[in-house]
């Protein structure tokens, strides 16, 4: 955990989470000597073994406040930009696996040509992947078998064929799954369990699943949850060809004057200037920060940002477009006739993908509907139940509410994911006078929705509340619709075979830099109708195997 730069390096990859850690893994692996720059601190499972809410979720364990590192962002007409920490995932050795929620559901073929097949709505910067489904989905195989990934191969009849079944059966779910695949199918759904990168049996050397119910937003105490930190960082450093540099910050990608990369600068934890210098320089910092460091790194040759000619580091910038569904079953009421009332399991586990491609909707394409249980987490709980009505709750209404939510009502919720169509309204760009502790200029980040992105958010909400209101629900809500899920973000730096539309090439390299590399979803020309870290993980593997051949011809 020095902060000693390493001599000789083959690659120098700033960020650890799923693209970083992942192509770490694989060259260190292939005898490759890896240098990991991570801004973040390297946490130990131990780390992870109190569920404190406020440390966790408050109290910047993961990301930094608002007032040392903020980010500037800016929604639909505002003019004005606050600071805010939306934007980032995790600042520590994984990134956001640590505390993903391990949703692992990959896209669909009409993800990478939705040009072709659907055309550009008004406003949309779409393009189609210059890769086929044919090519890329081998490495969805790949990275499932690697993390164990637990799931029912043919259940989904919406899914593309798979070559290969899941590795796991899925971690236990909930009695109450048998009503609600009863009440889906009666509207003629497909519910099936929901992949999940938590191991179901001891796999790779890792223990189970204990069923704690704390992973979103939360690390893995035994490491049951493939996060970069536990399924590839110990496989990493064993080879003795990984290097991970925690708490240091990268400032620039350093260029030479033949035009190549030739290291990146960082400072550690004291302030103090290094340089790491490589043959091949791999940025993975999400798509924010990746475009923020990119355009930091200005030179006589790319006065505009590294990699940048073709002015498009930073543009079609992308999220998920989310809606949030609740539903209440009392024991008295639609929940009487509900199982499993005190069985602890906290997982429902379910998906419906009937409306990827949907009929009858306000566009042809859709996304996907993931149901649970309501998460277990009791200050989330009471901070929902306080806030649910309008207004805020207080004193014996808001201790009547909590025991009703608590101990006599079963809670459930639907999360929907859909496509976020890039438009010039949403970008990433330095901002000119607001700096961070570092004394780094931070991200500016501007979001618009196109309006058919947002219709289509609510409408497939309004799916979820029929499967729950097909379960006898009491009550269903849809407070949150036409959203931004910024914990998916995408396509600031993305990939294409035209460097005057893209930044990368098909094989995620720099148009303009030949041995710089881009492995976060910074290269995803859409983002799909699904959580985004496996296709990211797959991309990652892809892209390394084929640096590590270009290693051996070569031609690096």
């Amino acid at each position: 955990m020095s902060t000693k730069t390493v001599e000789d390096a083959d690659v120098v990859v700033v960020g650890s989470g799923a693209g970083g850690g992942t192509l770490a893994w694989r060259l260190a692996k292939a005898g490759a000597k890896v240098v990991v720059l991570e801004k973040g601190p390297w946490y130990g499972l131990a780390d992870f073994a109190y569920h404190d809410e406020l440390k966790i979720q408050k109290r910047n364990f993961f990301s930094p406040s608002t007032e040392s590192e903020p980010h500037l962002v800016r929604r639909g007409d505002e003019t004005e930009y606050k600071a805010s920490r939306d934007g980032w995932l995790a600042n520590c050795v994984g990134g956001g696996t640590v505390h993903m929620s391990g949703f692992f559901l990959r896209l669909h073929p009409v993800d990478l040509e939705m040009k072709t097949r659907h055309g550009a709505p008004e406003g949309s910067l779409i393009e189609d992947w210059p890769i086929s489904w044919d090519e890329f989905s081998k490495w969805y195989d790949r990275i499932e078998y690697l993390l164990g990934v637990g799931g029912i191969s043919g259940q989904n009849p919406f899914d593309a064929p798979r070559r290969y079944p899941y590795p796991l059966p899925p971690i236990a779910e909930h009695p109450i799954t048998a009503p609600f695949d009863r009440a889906a199918k009666k509207l003629g759904l497909h519910p099936y369990s929901t992949p999940r990168a938590i191991i179901s049996k001891p796999y790779a050397g890792r223990p189970p699943c204990v069923q704690c119910g704390y992973c979103g937003n939360f690390g893995c105490e035994i490491g049951a949850k493939s996060s970069v930190l536990a399924a590839f960082i110990p496989d990493a450093m064993a080879t003795g060809n990984c290097t991970i540099l925690p708490k240091s910050m990268a400032t620039e990608v350093v260029v030479g004057k033949d035009g190549r990369a030739t290291g990146v600068r960082f400072l550690d934890e004291t302030g103090a200037m290094h340089e790491q210098k490589a043959r091949v320089v791999v940025v993975a910092c999400t798509s924010i920060e990746s475009a923020r460091l990119l355009l930091m790194s200005k030179s006589p040759q790319f006065p505009n940002g590294v990699a940048n000619s073709s002015g498009l580091v930073g543009k079609n910038l992308h999220f998920s477009t989310y809606s949030g569904v609740e539903a209440e079953f009392s024991k008295s009421g639609g929940g009487k006739n509900l199982p499993g009332w005190d069985v602890r399991l906290p997982f429902l586990g379910r998906s419906i993908q009937d409306y990827y491609e949907p009929k009858n909707a306000p566009g042809p394409k859709g996304g996907t509907l993931r149901f649970d249980l309501f998460p277990k987490p009791p200050i989330f709980n009471a901070t929902q139940v306080a806030l649910r009505r309008g207004s805020t709750l207080w004193g014996a209404p808001l201790k009547d509410a909590l025991r009703k939510h608590f101990h006599e009502t079963r809670s459930l919720e639907c999360e929907t994911f859909s496509e976020f169509h890039p438009n010039a309204g949403t970008f990433v760009e330095l901002d000119p006078e607001t700096k961070d502790k570092y004394g780094l200029p931070v991200a500016r980040i501007s979001v618009k929705l196109l309006p058919g992105d947002v219709s289509m958010s609510r409408w497939l909400g309004e799916r979820a509340e029929e499967v729950f209101k097909a379960m006898g629900a009491d009550e269903t809500r849809l407070p949150q619709w036409g959203r931004s899920t910024f914990v998916l973000q995408h396509g600031t730096c993305r990939m294409g075979k035209d460097p005057s539309r893209s930044v990368l090439d098909p094989e995620g390299r720099a148009h303009d830099v030949k041995n710089l590399y881009v492995v976060d979803a910074s290269f995803m020309p859409s983002s799909g109708g699904v959580p985004t870290t496996l296709t990211i993980m797959a991309n990652s593997l892809r892209v390394a195997t084929g640096l590590r051949e270009a290693f051996k011809k070569r031609e690096i």
